[in-house]
């Protein structure tokens, strides 16, 4: 491959140099800044030797090239555009001023939750093996594996204790994320975290009943009754509370002078923003979060099958938009309320999606016989039918529309199937084949048939309409 050729090409498509603004590149994509997208010659970029697809989120135009090959077309375009190496997290600063006040939302949360996703995950799975292992009937009828070998009791009690470790500490988890996202000291949003679940306060797992059964303590603190209470598990709290603590930080570095900023500083902006978290922002915050944690379970569990497939069948579409980041919120106060809740709806459905654009991928590759769409196809709906959609959403399925459409229709049918049977997830991970150890194991027979109706729907009806539609055109 001529890779300098290929570099001014793809400057070329993108409207000159003068229309971009930076690039980076990850392992697969080249991620790049326009100041015009409308200049974009889409028709070209696909005739590019070695492009495998291209789509535009986040205000960044991201080209595929594939592992081995982008880095190469990077190098060479780093040089013709006369740039430094620029970060992926630098281009996306850059691609902000093309975002809306939602998409930038969207992504604020997004770069709170994504650090700690891999401590939820690892909590939830093992979660997940404690279920397994506890659960009656699950290997043997009416016995447990513990029931089988009490021997290993303990081994199991100490795999819940780590467990749970990610979710009883979430809003130190969370105050180190968001007070580094909002310019603050991350340290102090863990300090900040540490103090909502000190073990001098009540346990926050059991609020409603403390506060049924009367036993819950106050701080008298200036005439004001305070509850002393934690916030294990909870999000919303965390995250003002962190907002709060980052904003009194830059606000007292503006005018306290330096040789005072380190005793100064901290002291009064942790004191002031835990005061607040205990007076106003936690109760307001806890009720918020439990409230949307039950609205949607309830309108889950209201609406039944029907509420899945209106899901599962617009759940894509919101992967479009970027929203489906702020998802993790929402999962994340579920599964911290797992006993209210019985786990998270919203990770069943989201592996439905994501295997019906895999499968639907693959009915492109079937239907068609061009060799570089098969090159495509095949790789991007293998990878999503294991999680990762981007390739063969942005890359295969958008640009078949009919795929895209059979991709919809699968999610939907076997969303609904899933509601039906109230399939709950109990933790996080892959959303697609390999996501079978976070659902509950009352529900694995259950979830494995929604992917089969998700991967055999999609799978067909994508193969029918793109049949169809190339006989037309």
């Amino acid at each position: 491959m001529n890779f300098p050729k290929i570099a001014q090409q793809v400057i070329e498509k993108l409207g000159g140099k003068e229309n971009i603004v930076t690039a980076a590149h990850c392992a697969t994509r080249l991620r790049i800044v326009l100041n015009d997208e409308s200049k974009v010659d889409k028709e070209g970029i696909d005739n590019i030797e070695g492009v495998k697809g291209q789509f535009a989120v986040a205000g960044q135009y991201q080209i595929i090239f594939g592992s081995g090959t982008v880095n190469k077309v990077h190098a060479e375009l780093t040089k013709l555009l006369g740039i430094g190496d620029v970060s992926k997290a630098e281009v996306a600063e850059a691609a902000g001023g093309n975002q809306s006040l939602l998409q930038r939302l969207v992504k604020g949360l997004s770069d709170i939750f994504v650090p700690i996703i891999p401590a939820i995950v690892a909590g939830g799975l093992l979660m997940g093996i404690y279920s397994m292992l506890t659960a009656k009937g699950f290997f043997v009828d009416e016995l447990s594996v513990i029931d089988m070998h009490p021997e290993l009791k303990d081994l199991v009690d100490f795999i819940n204790t780590i467990a749970n470790a990610p979710f009883v500490f979430l809003p130190v988890l969370l105050g180190f994320s968001a007070t580094r996202k909002f310019g603050g000291n991350p340290f102090l949003g863990a300090a900040l975290g540490m103090l909502l679940v000190h073990p001098a306060l009540a346990d926050g797992w059991n609020y409603a009943l403390t506060l049924a059964e009367g036993k819950i303590q106050y701080w008298n603190v200036l005439g004001l009754q305070i509850e002393r209470v934690g916030y294990q598990g909870t999000v919303i709290p965390t995250l003002i509370s962190a907002w709060v603590l980052a904003t009194l930080e830059k606000t007292f570095r503006k005018f306290v002078p330096s040789y005072l900023d380190n005793l100064v500083t901290p002291l009064f902006s942790l004191f002031i923003a835990g005061f607040l978290a205990f007076t106003l922002i936690g109760p307001i915050g806890r009720e918020a979060g439990s409230l949307i944690a039950a609205g949607l379970t309830w309108l889950y569990d209201t609406l039944g099958f029907i509420g899945g497939a209106i899901f599962g069948t617009f759940y894509a579409p919101i992967v479009i938009t970027g929203m489906h980041q702020t998802f993790i919120a929402v999962e994340t106060q579920l599964l911290a309320e797992m006993a209210r809740t019985g786990g998270t709806f919203i990770f069943p459905i989201a592996a439905m999606s994501n295997i019906a654009q895999g499968a639907a991928c693959l009915g492109v590759a079937f239907a068609l016989k061009d060799p570089k769409v098969r090159g495509l196809a095949i790789p991007s709906g293998i990878s999503a039918l294991l999680g990762i959609t981007e390739p063969a959403m942005f890359g295969v399925n958008l640009r078949y529309r009919q795929a895209f459409i059979a991709a919809m229709i699968g999610s939907g049918l076997a969303s609904a199937f899933i509601a039906f049977f109230n399939v709950k997830a109990i933790a996080l991970g892959a959303a697609g084949f390999l996501g079978i150890p976070s659902i509950k194991p009352d529900s694995l027979a259950m979830y494995s048939i929604g992917m089969a109706i998700s991967f055999i729907v999609a799978f067909s009806l994508s193969t029918v309409l793109v049949k169809r539609a190339q006989a037309k055109a």
